[in-house]
C-alpha cells in the first residue's frame, strides 16, 4: 500500500485538514442547535464491549476504547437526554484504504427515539454539512456525483441481497459468508442518492433491539453514500439480561477463534436497568471528511498515518 507522505501534495492536505476543521465546526453547531450536551468519557476503560470482530488494543492493565458507546449509555442512565462526543478510537489490526487503527468517532444518543428517528436525524445532519461546507445538495465521490436534496432511500438488508447479491441472506447466513457477501454489494450502494440500510440479521446486531413482531432482524442501520459505509446506528437493547447474554456469545466466539477474552462489563450491564428507550449513531468522522474531500484513501484526511509516526 502507498503511503501518503507530509510533503507530497502538500496544498491538497492542507486543503482537507481545513476542510476536516471546518467540519467538525459544523457538527457542534448542529447538535449545540439539537439540544445536545457534548461529553467526554475515558479512553482507558476496564472492559470493551465483548464483540467478535472487534478486537481493542491493550493499555497496561486496561484497554483502550474501540467506541465511546458503553460509557455514554452510562451517561443516559444517569439521566443526561441527548449528549454526543468527537473522540479518538482504536482498534487492533485495522488498516487499509478506509482503516487506520486510530481513528476520530462521532457518536451521539438520544434518548425516547428509536432507529427510524436517528435516520431522520442523521439526514438532517449531513445535509446541516454539506450546506455549511460550501457544498448545498450535489457532491461528487469519486467521480460520482450525488444528489443530497433527493429523497433518501431506506433499503432492508434483505432487500440489498435480493437485489445485488448472488445469495438471498439466509444463505450467506448459513454459509458464514455475510460479512464477505456484504462487501461485494456495497459498492452498489447509495449511488445517486445516499440509502440507508437497516434491519440487519438478529446475529449482527450485538448491542441493538431487536425488531418488535420479527425477532429475526435487530433495529439497526448503515448510511451509504456512493458505496462508502459512513455510520453504525440502532434502536438501543435495555434490557440487561439479554445484553448479558448476548455479550456472552460473543465471549464464546471470541474464544472459539483464540482471541483474547474479555472482562464482563458489569458497570455497563448493571446501568443498563436505567437506561431510557434510545437510539444511538456511531459515524466516521475520518470517512466523512473523504466523502467531502473527495479523497479515495483515508491518508488524505488525516494529519499522520500510523506508518509516518
Amino acid at each position: 500500500m502507498e503511503v501518503m507522505s507530509l510533503i507530497y501534495n502538500l496544498p491538497y492536505h492542507i486543503k482537507n485538514l481545513k476542510l476536516r476543521a471546518d467540519i467538525i465546526g459544523s457538527l457542534r453547531i448542529f447538535f449545540a442547535e439539537h439540544g445536545y450536551l457534548e461529553v467526554e468519557t475515558p479512553v482507558r476503560i476496564p472492559a470493551p464491549a465483548p464483540e467478535a470482530n472487534i478486537d481493542a488494543i491493550e493499555s497496561e492493565d486496561r484497554f483502550l476504547h474501540t467506541s465511546p458507546e458503553l460509557c455514554m449509555k452510562r451517561l443516559l442512565a444517569a439521566g443526561y437526554p441527548r449528549i454526543f462526543q468527537i473522540c479518538r478510537c482504536f482498534r487492533k489490526n485495522e488498516r487499509g484504504s478506509r482503516h487506520i487503527p486510530e481513528f476520530t468517532m462521532l457518536e451521539w444518543y438520544r434518548a425516547d427515539s428509536d432507529y427510524s428517528d436517528m435516520m431522520d436525524e442523521t439526514e438532517a445532519l449531513i445535509k446541516a454539512v454539506a450546506l455549511h461546507s460550501g457544498y448545498g445538495n450535489r457532491i461528487t465521490y469519486q467521480g460520482k456525483t450525488v444528489d443530497l436534496g433527493k429523497p433518501w432511500t431506506r433499503m432492508t438488508v434483505a432487500e440489498a441481497f435480493d437485489k445485488y447479491a448472488s445469495v438471498p441472506v439466509e444463505k450467506a447466513l448459513s454459509d458464514g459468508r455475510f460479512d464477505e457477501t456484504m462487501a461485494e454489494i456495497e459498492p452498489a450502494l447509495g449511488q445517486n442518492a445516499p440509502l440507508f440500510l437497516y434491519d440487519y440479521p438478529a446475529s449482527c446486531g450485538a448491542l441493538a433491539k431487536l425488531k418488535t413482531g420479527d425477532n429475526s432482524v435487530a433495529e439497526r442501520f448503515e448510511l451509504y453514500i456512493s458505496g462508502l459505509e459512513l455510520c453504525n446506528g440502532f434502536t438501543e437493547l435495555t434490557d440487561p439480561k439479554e445484553q448479558r447474554a448476548r455479550f456472552e456469545k460473543e465471549l464464546a466466539f471470541r474464544k472459539k477463534a483464540g482471541k483474547k477474552a474479555y472482562p464482563m462489563p458489569e458497570k455497563f450491564l448493571e446501568a443498563l436497568s436505567s437506561m431510557p428507550d434510545a437510539s444511538g449513531n456511531a459515524l466516521g468522522l475520518d470517512r466523512l471528511v473523504m466523502l467531502f474531500a473527495d479523497a479515495g484513501n483515508i491518508d488524505a484526511v488525516v494529519a499522520f498515518t500510523p506508518e509516518e509516526l
